[in-house]
């Protein structure tokens, strides 16, 4: 019994040593990751000097929690912001992945905050396991309570779709930018070829990023959705390696191309997205340009930016679906996003690494990283 004790209080104290270091480095000169933060997708609104953090879990129910920082170090959790039920939703809770309430990112126009998220859409005819739209619900403060803008969602393309993103660019225009899921879309290709000749898989499903423009009261889209990035169909692509290892690990029969976000650089649009599945080690960053908003996008011959670091000895995986910010002083561009490490495991938690674009336009990112870092601004 007493070496129990004993045990226990040797684990408790080292419980403690942990907690209080990690809380040093959170609030001194550095920061480590991962944050302390169980999000998926994360991304990050700054407004009125102020950062809020949203995302995929989060302890949320039916919905979607925010925290906010003024540092992006130390997140205070502002409990959940978006309910399911509010008096325009449009969304079906009892779904599968229970309503799958995925991906929000939330966007100050005109005085208002306007949240874009997934989640399954309660008019379901066909009873289609994934029936994936994406809303629009607005509030007046950025931790809420956001109500659904009305009882649908923004649009529907005839197929299932998540991740939204949007750009206000500036010749006015609003674009709105989503991933068509993978759901009963078999794409013949160089790699699906190869999959079924060795016998793993008779298809290929794939998802591809899709942008269209949006009204400007966000009630619906302007024309009709334009093809922005897609898989490779080549085996001797150069992206065809990273983008497929999903189906040549022979991990799921799926090749995902998602979780797109955009910004401009001087005359050039960036569009980063997440490659391979979501749930596995091989999920991963690359990115795009374009002299367009709606293309066509030209993939970086240094793709991926962002993956795993566990084959050069790290302890990093499933790295993906990120946003970008900026530090507090403006001068430095931030890569949010969530991963996994060996002591987390499953679970999804966020990452803040420096990217930066090089005088070339080469986009890079300098992570991951779980080494303590210099807080952001104070370089």
């Amino acid at each position: 019994m007493k070496q129990a004790i004993k045990i226990s209080v040797a684990s408790l104290l080292l419980t403690l040593v942990l907690h209080t270091t990690c809380l040093l480095a959170q609030s001194g000169s550095t920061y480590q990751n991962p944050l302390r933060v169980t999000f998926g997708d994360p991304y990050v609104l700054q407004t009125n000097g102020k950062y809020y953090m949203y995302g995929t879990g989060g302890g949320a129910k039916n919905g979607f929690a925010a925290y906010s920082s003024a540092d992006l170090v130390n997140w205070k959790d502002e409990g959940q912001v978006f309910f399911a039920s509010n008096r325009h939703g449009w969304t079906d809770s009892t779904a599968a992945w229970d309503g799958a309430y995925w991906a929000p990112e939330v966007y100050e126009y005109k005085g208002k905050f306007y949240m874009f998220y997934s989640a399954q859409w309660k008019q379901n005819p066909n009873k289609e396991l994934e029936n994936f739209r994406i809303g629009v619900a607005v509030a007046d403060s950025p931790t809420g309570p956001f109500i659904d803008l009305t009882n649908k969602p923004v649009f529907d393309p005839g197929y299932p779709i998540i991740d939204a993103n949007v750009l206000f660019d500036k010749s006015g225009k609003i674009y709105l930018y989503y991933s068509r899921c993978c759901y009963k879309h078999s794409v013949e290709s160089d790699v699906a070829t190869w999959a079924k000749q060795q016998g793993w898989f008779d298809t290929i499903e794939e998802s591809w990023v899709y942008g269209v423009e949006l009204k400007p009261d966000f009630s619906g889209v302007i024309g009709e959705p334009v093809l922005q990035l897609r898989p490779p169909v080549k085996m001797d692509d150069k992206q065809a390696d990273w983008e497929s290892r999903s189906v040549t690990s022979k991990e799921v029969n799926r090749r995902w191309t998602e979780g797109s976000v955009i910004f401009k650089k001087g005359d050039t649009y960036y569009m980063m997205y997440s490659a391979n599945y979501f749930g596995g080690k091989n999920y991963a960053v690359g990115y795009a340009t374009s002299k367009s908003p709606l293309g066509p996008f030209t993939k970086a011959a240094n793709n991926p930016v962002l993956q795993k670091n566990t084959e050069k000895g790290g302890v990093v995986t499933g790295t993906g679906h990120n946003s970008v910010t900026y530090s507090p002083d403006g001068k430095e561009m931030l890569c949010v996003y969530h991963a996994r490490t060996l002591a987390t495991g499953e679970e999804r938690v966020v990452f803040i690494d420096r990217m930066k674009i090089l005088n070339n336009g080469t986009l890079v990112v300098e992570g991951p990283t779980t080494t303590p870092q210099t807080v952001p601004g104070s370089k």
